[in-house]
This record gives C-alpha cells, structure tokens and sequence, in this order.
C-alpha cells in the first residue's frame, strides 16, 4: 500500500517523467517517451493498485502548469498513459512474487507506447491542434513503440536487480 517513501518515490518518478520530455517541443516530446514508459512502469511496480497513475497525475499537472494552453489534453493524455499501463499490467499478468516477467513487461509498454501515440496524434489531428504530416507521425510511432521495448528492458532490469530488495 501507500507510505511515506513509496509516495515520495513515486512523485520523484513522476517529476522526472515531466522533465525528461517537459521542455521538448511538441512533435519531439511524443518520439522521447521512452523515459516516462520507465517512470509509470516502475511507479506501477512500487504500488500495485495506482502507481503508474498517481505518477501520470504528477506528470499531467506539472505539463498542464508549464504549457497551459494544452491544459486538458496534456492531463488527460497522462493520465490516460498512466491507467493504459496500470490496466495493461493486470491484463498482461507481469508480476510475479518476487520479480517481474520480462517479455510481458516490454511487450506492455510496446503497447501501452503505440497505443498512446496513436490516440493523442489522432486527437490532436483531429482537433486541427497539430497538421497532419504523414511521415512525421510515422516516424513518432516508430520511435515512440522503440522506446516502449528499450523501457520495458531496463525497468525489467532496474527493478529484478536493484529495486526490489527495498520495497517488496
């Protein structure tokens, strides 16, 4: 469940989520999700009900805070990120009693990563909120499902070696 140090880890996950891609212009902060997948991924490993989302939360309102004039979407796509993968966790059945299993976490957050672009480039296509350029958005999906299996590695690896000694 919650405590002090899982929630305090949990918003440090979220915070660094936001400054990996917060200052990146838009087109580019959807390719370099590689270290926000890594983010939620871990904070859904340290709680297993509401992790990933309360750190897609931190993420969303920190984004909403800093660029306000995509107030509800980058809130909402955070959070939809967040509940993808908290669902996507119990649906794939990647935790075990005292690891993870690996190829349903990077297969997860593949998913979760292709998913998420898709949504928020048709939304934001859709909205006349970014022009539709074909292969940009290909490029971005390419890039965005690349950083969901690189994610999904070194969570596997961070988490089976390092973190899950401190907080099972």
């Amino acid at each position: 469940m919650f405590n002090s140090r899982k929630v305090a880890v949990i918003t440090l996950l979220g915070t660094l989520a936001f400054v990996s891609n917060g200052f990146l212009p838009s087109p580019i902060d959807k390719m370099l999700i590689g270290i926000q997948a890594l983010c939620f991924s871990l904070a859904a490993l340290l709680v297993s009900k509401g992790g990933a989302v309360y750190a897609s939360f931190v993420t969303g309102v920190l984004l909403s805070v800093l660029r306000t004039g995509f107030f509800p979407f980058s809130l909402l796509f955070s959070l939809f990120y967040g509940l993808l993968i908290e669902g996507l966790f119990y649906f794939f059945k990647v935790r075990k009693a005292e690891c993870v299993k690996s190829r349903r976490l990077i297969l997860l957050l593949t998913v979760a990563t292709g998913i998420t672009g898709v949504v928020s480039m048709y939304l934001t296509t859709m909205l006349c909120i970014l022009p539709m350029i074909p292969a940009m958005y290909f490029a971005i999906i390419v890039v965005a499902v690349l950083n969901g299996v690189v994610a999904g590695y070194l969570t596997v690896m961070i988490w089976n070696k390092y973190l899950s000694q401190f907080f099972s």
